[in-house]
């Protein structure tokens, strides 16, 4: 989205990223939520990085999703920079299929908290639900929206259980 201000950052160490990453652009669209998209690195561009993480609230932002694969010290970069929330999103990226960023992810030492979410599509799409949910605290628009969301969601579970029952019945 590009003529709101931006509430949520979307940063991912690398372009390669950008397919997950997506998943948190998906779910932000769907509650009208402004975000603005970057690529850094906690290694290749650590300046960078501490710059936009130390300018984000000021800025408006609301919280940070970070997609990063190996290392993946992006998110924990960030959150040594900022006083926001910061949800990250281990990459599968290496021969390890993510296990190392979701661990590099989640061990964050005390005090420098990361929300961590699975790894891949389905934690992408979890971060910008995660991070709606955070907005929702303060506008009443995205709330309703998230209230909806989740009553679709138990509709749609709801009514795949008595297609179920139903085709069961017949036999």
């Amino acid at each position: 989205m590009a003529t709101t201000q931006p509430k949520i950052g979307i940063l991912m160490g690398s372009d390669s990223d950008l397919e997950i990453m997506r998943e948190a652009e998906k779910r932000l669209d769907s509650f009208g939520i402004a975000y603005e998209t970057h690529i850094m690195s906690a290694h290749r561009t650590p300046e960078r990085a501490a710059e936009y993480a130390s300018s984000a609230e000021p800025r408006g932002l609301h919280a940070i999703i970070c997609g990063a694969g190996a290392a993946a010290h992006l998110a924990g970069a960030i959150a040594a920079n900022t006083a926001l929330p910061v949800i990250g999103i281990p990459i599968d990226s290496s021969s390890l299929k993510g296990l190392d960023a979701l661990l590099a992810t989640v061990q964050m030492p005390a005090g420098i908290p990361v929300a961590t979410m699975a790894i891949g599509k389905a934690g992408a799409a979890n971060a910008g639900i995660f991070a709606a949910q955070i907005v929702a605290r303060t506008d009443q628009a995205v709330a309703a929206k998230l209230t909806q969301f989740k009553k679709e969601m138990a509709a749609g579970v709801e009514e795949r259980d008595r297609n179920l029952q139903s085709e069961r019945n017949k036999n």
